[in-house]
């Protein structure tokens, strides 16, 4: 018995000498890993866990001013008073709605404006991280198990989730709920460490201060100053002087446009970043855009922002010139204005709605002014406004009659269908199953030369030399239109594209429009009408094109809006110096001779300085104008044209004016378009003509005008210069003394 007992004690004593042993031989492994890690890499473990990160981020500044060709502010920015917030890298939704939370109690977003901008998805999301177990709750065991071996497992869950949110779940947000929402959507949507607008419209300066007081409590939120871009010329309407011309940036919620945004991603821009969208804005946002800031941020391994460095200062964008005269412009706007409510009171024009003038200097391509107006509705009030409609001189085009009998003179010449001097007989044309074709002259015009058709706007002329162009020399009444169609209509389309007629005119924006004109004229009748511009549509700036052509000699030059781009000044009052100067660019020389020009010219002078003259009495002969009138009559193809049936379209006019002064030296010429101005055989009005007579006027009046006042200052220079001369040979004889 003894022994047994004796043995089991020695059992025992063995088995917990093997356990210590053990435990022993554990801690001992466990310390020696312990020097390991601490010894050996220590140093490496230390240098993880102070490990930070340098990422560079660029910071947005204003754009380049746009002004006119004076040196005046067209368009700026307005320094606006910001809220932003700069996103950590791994923050937690949660944190961030905490922020927006506390946020939300120091400013308001609470616009109607702000709340349309959240998105049902937005609303949805935000429900989510409001009520995590409600929100766990609509999924089942069963939705689980049918997923869980899906990879995009998380994915379709959380669509799952937001699939089965009730309507009323969703609405269910009070106005301060959804105040957090505003805050809190503008707070995750831009780039982790890349500042984002929380708010810079109407900002109280009240808030601007409690806000910049409580940064220490509210992380990543930072008070900073933004930018708003403004049209200096803009009314109590909101109606923008060269508004549509000068187009429009993105917003910084807005960002890059999803068409552009490759495009500007390889550029260096940053999703969020204002943008050039259309027009002006568009066409020169390499000018425009400025070089951004660059900030150094230095994150620890959460992606907490320790410190930041300024590694490149930002500057504003280069600054624009345009060609344009802001002061000629608003006036030239005044008077289409004022001629357009004087025209709408007749009872023949209800179907006018438009109108349109674009001058430019025939030498330079200079566009000193580019004006329209259009009556819209405002879908706010409901009431029909005249807004801007500048845009419509080059993306809008008509049947501009009569003013390219020009250009139809001159094709006549270098085809060789007519020579100058020739003479035509005006009379009713009367072919074959063809009703008559006629000028405006009851009866006609009799013998009649070239100049003649041009001052008196013979249609008949120009039919017949129309009608030789395409092969059939001589008219036989009650006869066939025998002519070659398609060799008359080709050799008058390339002939008027030696004009900017039917072709871009090259001009410095996107977006322009060629006009319209069928490839195959549908009968031979259509070819004489091309021939008195009622067949193929025109734009305006086409217009002013083709007639800076014959008023400089034959030299089609390309026109511009922009002028020169000058680097940003710090002097509010001083312009910086000059980068680059649009020069002239001639795109093609007319293939006809010089005397053939300068007789077309000698006939658009009679127009408007001649007895008998289309335009004789309506402008003014001091004005020293050169140039031609147009009519086009056609069924009305405008915006109202649903309101008629296709057989009961009213016959409408379009007036059209095409000229250049002085006549002897031009240096402005001018195209004046009014679509649909009058209806039925109603005497016509002469808008037109109103209004080319004022814009030439307003023009050399504000030409004489800067000219007295240069002298003036330059008089007043000089007085100053000769008292201080005066007071400065005092002093020296005094000294002398």
């Amino acid at each position: 018995m003894k022994k047994t007992k004796k043995k089991k004690k020695a059992y025992v004593s063995i088995r917990m000498n093997i356990l210590f042993f053990v435990v022993f031989l554990l801690f001992s492994l466990l310390i020696l890993r312990l020097g390991i890690v601490q010894i050996v890499y220590g140093d490496d473990y230390k240098r993880e866990i102070d490990r930070k990160e340098n990422v560079t981020v660029n910071t947005s500044v204003p754009r380049g001013k746009i002004l006119d060709r004076n040196g005046k502010l067209v368009v700026g920015n307005k320094p606006l008073n910001a809220i932003t917030y700069t996103r950590p890298q791994n923050i937690k939704q949660t944190e961030v709605l905490k922020i927006a939370e506390d946020l939300a109690k120091l400013i308001k977003k609470d616009t109607k404006e702000d709340f349309k901008a959240i998105t049902e998805r937005d609303k949805k999301d935000f429900w989510i991280l409001k009520h995590p177990d409600e929100a766990a709750a609509k999924i089942t065991k069963a939705d689980k198990e049918k997923l869980k071996n899906d990879k995009d497992y998380d994915k379709k869950i959380y669509q799952l989730t937001l699939d089965r949110i009730t309507d009323k779940e969703m609405n269910s947000f009070s106005k301060k709920e959804l105040e957090v929402l505003a805050i809190y959507r503008e707070m995750i949507a831009g780039y982790p460490l890349s500042p984002q607008i929380i708010k810079n419209k109407n900002v109280t300066p009240e808030e601007f201060a409690v806000v910049s007081e409580n940064l220490d409590s509210l992380p990543g939120v930072d008070t900073t100053t933004d930018w708003d871009r403004y049209n200096v010329y803009t009314d109590k309407s909101g109606n923008a002087t060269l508004g549509s011309v000068i187009g429009k940036i993105s917003s910084s919620k807005e960002g890059l446009p999803k068409d552009l945004a490759d495009y500007y991603l390889s550029r260096g821009y940053s999703r969020n970043d204002r943008v050039g969208k259309s027009y002006l804005e568009y066409q020169y946002e390499d000018v425009l855009q400025g070089q951004k800031e660059k900030v150094k941020n230095v994150t620890d391994k959460g992606g907490n922002v320790l410190d930041s460095e300024v590694i490149r200062q930002g500057t504003r964008g280069d600054d624009l010139v345009l060609a344009i005269d802001i002061d000629f412009q608003k006036e030239v706007e005044k008077i289409i204005k004022e001629e357009l409510g004087v025209a709408k009171t007749r009872g023949d024009s209800y179907l006018l709605d438009r109108a349109f003038v674009t001058a430019m200097n025939p030498n330079t391509g200079d566009i000193l002014a580019m004006a329209g107006k259009q009556y819209v509705k405002n879908e706010d009030t409901g009431r029909t406004e005249l807004s801007d409609f500048a845009l419509g001189n080059m993306i809008t085009s008509y049947a501009m009659g009569s003013v390219v009998k020009g250009a139809t003179i001159l094709t006549g010449y270098e085809e060789g269908a007519i020579h100058p001097g020739d003479y035509l007989y005006d009379q009713p044309l009367k072919f074959l199953q063809t009703p008559p074709m006629k000028s405006w002259v009851p009866g006609g015009m009799g013998g009649i030369n070239d100049l003649t058709a041009l001052k008196k706007s013979s249609n008949v002329y120009m039919f017949l030399t129309a009608m030789k162009l395409g092969g059939q020399q001589q008219y036989i009444p009650n006869g066939p239109l025998s002519i070659d169609k398609m060799d008359a209509i080709n050799k008058f389309r390339r002939n008027f594209a030696q004009f900017g007629l039917g072709v871009k005119t090259g001009i410095d924006l996107p977006g322009e429009q060629i006009g319209y004109g069928p490839a195959i004229p549908p009968a031979n009748g259509n070819v004489l009408y091309y021939a008195i511009g009622q067949f193929d549509t025109y734009t305006p700036l086409q217009l002013v094109q083709y007639v800076s052509t014959i008023a400089n000699g034959g030299y089609r030059v390309q026109p511009h809006i922009a002028k020169e781009i000058r680097q940003p000044s710090d002097k509010a009052d001083e312009l910086g110096p000059v980068i680059q100067e649009i020069e002239p660019k001639v795109l093609n020389k007319l293939n006809m001779q010089s005397s053939w020009i300068d007789r077309v010219k000698d006939g658009f002078w009679k127009v408007a300085n001649e007895q008998g003259g289309t335009a004789n009495g309506w402008i003014s002969k001091d004005l020293k104008v050169a140039g031609k009138t147009g009519t086009a009559e056609g069924l009305y193809d405008g915006p109202k044209r649903q309101n008629y049936s296709t057989d009961n379209l009213p016959t409408t006019w379009n007036s059209t004016f095409v000229g250049y002064a002085p006549y002897d030296k031009p240096e402005i010429a001018i195209s004046v378009v009014l679509p649909w101005s009058y209806i039925g055989n109603n005497k016509d009005p002469h808008t037109n003509l109103k209004i080319a007579n004022r814009v030439f006027q307003a023009y050399f009046d504000l030409k004489e005008k800067r000219a007295k006042q240069e002298l003036k200052d330059s008089t007043s220079t000089k007085k100053v210069e000769n008292i201080n001369e005066a007071k400065k040979q005092q002093t020296d004889s005094s000294s002398n003394q």
